[in-house]
């Protein structure tokens, strides 16, 4: 009698805190909306990105306002290569430094996973680096890579995304 009462309170605090966390959630992202508005556009507009994803990189980036070069933005988030060598010897492979957050690694890599579907530049990489004989997942960390190279420059250019922009400047 006294467990049901209790399995029964703790069901319904279960269902106050899941309806709290919507409600936070829903006002994490009007905030967002709020404060990053134009910026959530430009990124949204990149084929693989979507709004969530977008909010984290901004969140994640400061706004891109500290980031002088994409090359930095790939740093902090942990994706660029890192070689472990001692003198002349090479131990293992080239892998990734996963210095950075390791939550936006993983939506980066859940987003170009839609982006090598979806978004040419990403697909054309994705296929010209396993046709090269490289392991798919190493793939998939390079159209990460490319994802955050375009989100930088269309942040910086802050002009929406086109998909045949390299062959129309062409």
């Amino acid at each position: 009698m006294k467990s049901q009462m209790v399995i029964k309170s703790l069901k319904q605090m279960l269902q106050l805190l899941q309806k709290q966390i919507q409600q936070m959630q829903k006002q994490l992202e009007d905030n967002m909306q709020d404060l990053f508005k134009n910026k959530m556009q430009l990124l949204s507009s990149i084929l693989g990105i979507d709004k969530k994803p977008a909010g984290m990189l901004l969140l994640f980036a400061g706004g891109f306002k500290q980031m002088s070069s994409y090359r930095q933005l790939i740093a902090k988030a942990g994706l660029c290569p890192r070689e472990y060598s001692s003198g002349s010897s090479i131990r293992g492979k080239v892998r990734i430094t996963k210095m950075g957050g390791s939550q936006i690694r993983s939506k980066l890599y859940m987003c170009s996973l839609t982006a090598m579907r979806a978004n040419t530049a990403c697909q054309d990489l994705y296929e010209r680096l396993v046709k090269k004989g490289k392991n798919g997942k190493v793939a998939l960390i390079a159209v990460c890579n490319k994802l955050l190279k375009q989100a930088f420059a269309i942040i910086i250019s802050a002009v929406l995304y086109q998909p045949d922009f390299a062959k129309d400047s062409a």
